[in-house]
């Protein structure tokens, strides 16, 4: 008999509210993706088309967990403040919009497209996390190659390293100074990429 009203109690406590005791909501977060832009009149694009590779990563920002970590080997995740999509996905999509938004390319396409690139961009996420040192910082760590689809060799690399101060011991400043980081490298890689074929008039006819 008291088997049966303990069973009738634990079904109670899993029907009502879920469980016994409310469980702590989750909280999600994401970075500031470029809107749609309207190339500028007169604009006069490299003739090439960018195809965008899936970042990679280590497996802790392939998954939706924000990082933190002191400035020595410790690493943890926040249980209930997460990513909206996995860092190496976001920072993927950022940087998709920007180089479309830049209007430098005949085409800028994802991985997977059935459209043939001219070149294939790879990245690579090392350090996507808040750090806990003397001073709270966000740190971004990201490599771009672009590859020429041809011969596939590496014509361009870039290497974009930054720690971006935190203004407030809360998770809404680390991901702000986060996604500031973000976009700040993001810029740089378009400007380099820019100089890149700029400088390289031979790189830029490819598809003509």
């Amino acid at each position: 008999m008291k088997s049966e009203i303990l069973f009738c109690g634990l079904l109670l406590c899993i029907s009502v509210g879920g469980g016994c005791g409310a469980a702590r909501p989750s909280k999600y977060y994401q970075l500031t993706v470029p809107g749609d832009a309207t190339p500028a009149t007169g604009s006069n694009p490299y003739h090439v088309t960018l195809m965008l590779a899936p970042i990679t990563s280590s497996h802790l920002y392939r998954e939706d967990h924000i990082v933190y970590t002191d400035n020595g080997q410790y690493m943890g995740v926040y249980q209930y403040q997460r990513w909206a999509e996995p860092p190496t996905e976001m920072i993927g999509d950022v940087l998709l919009r920007e180089l479309r938004a830049s209007a430098h390319f005949q085409g800028v396409y994802s991985w997977g497209s059935n459209v043939r690139g001219d070149y294939i961009l790879r990245g690579h996420l090392y350090d996507f996390r808040e750090i806990s040192a003397s001073a709270l910082l966000a740190r971004v760590t990201l490599e771009l190659e672009l590859h020429d689809a041809r011969t596939g060799a590496t014509v361009w690399t870039h290497f974009y390293t930054h720690d971006e101060p935190v203004t407030s011991k809360d998770v809404s400043a680390v991901v702000a100074a986060l996604d500031h980081d973000v976009q700040q490298g993001i810029a740089e890689f378009s400007g380099s990429l820019d100089q890149y074929f700029s400088t390289h008039p031979e790189a830029n006819a490819s598809s003509q």
